[in-house]
């Protein structure tokens, strides 16, 4: 009889050496054999788990996804104030056990993939929106909803776009770098909305009222 835990310790060991063996190999030429190899068990078993390899890819993206959301939570639940916040949803997608080459590789297979499956692309998709909108909710503090949405959208490119780059480095990621490229971007953008929102300010102050300006 199996020990208590051994499958779900079995199902995490295969989900390690599927983002390991992708980071070395790449997604197309990885087979079950290889990944069930690396993670010292059989191919029957792998697949007994998984059923194929995309729904191993699809397994280890949703443990993935648990391991940022579980960051993410714990990282909000420390900030308090919509500037913190912000700070928060950028410093949970570069934690260091998330921006790392092997989880970088799979991140960049799981977009591939997400062309072809329907499945997959919900997923992304999902989370996409979910950025965008924690990312809303905290500048909207700042700026319009309109701006907000907009600088959210940017904020979450620039996010992808990091990790994306890092995945054609050939030396580790550095997260603190990465951070504060994110940040000054949505430092900037505030600024901006507080310059504006400045301007627009004075400008009705010194209207007249047939809509003048007395300057």
């Amino acid at each position: 009889m199996p020990k208590v835990g051994m499958e779900d310790e079995r199902r995490r060991c295969l989900i390690d050496a599927t983002m390991e063996t992708i980071h070395e190999r790449g997604y197309s030429e990885v087979t079950v054999a290889q990944i069930a190899r690396k993670a010292g068990v059989s191919s029957g078993l792998a697949l007994h788990y998984f059923g194929s390899k995309d729904q191993l890819l699809a397994s280890t993206m949703h443990h993935m996804l648990r391991e940022l959301g579980n960051g993410l939570r714990s990282r909000l639940a420390n900030a308090h104030s919509p500037r913190e916040r912000i700070s928060a949803i950028i410093v949970a997608n570069f934690e260091p056990h998330q921006f790392r080459d092997t989880v970088i590789a799979a991140w960049l297979a799981f977009y591939v993939q997400s062309r072809t499956n329907q499945s997959n692309r919900r997923l992304l998709r999902i989370y996409s929106m979910r950025l965008v909108s924690n990312l809303t909710v905290g500048l909207c503090h700042f700026m319009s909803r309109e701006d907000a949405r907009r600088v959210a959208e940017g904020t979450a490119s620039m996010i992808d776009g990091v990790w994306l780059r890092q995945a054609l480095r050939d030396k580790p990621g550095d997260p603190e770098t990465a951070i504060t490229l994110v940040e000054e971007y949505v430092s900037f953008q505030i600024e901006q909305a507080r310059q504006n929102k400045k301007a627009a300010a004075l400008h009705e102050a010194h209207a007249t009222p047939d809509g003048s300006n007395t300057q």
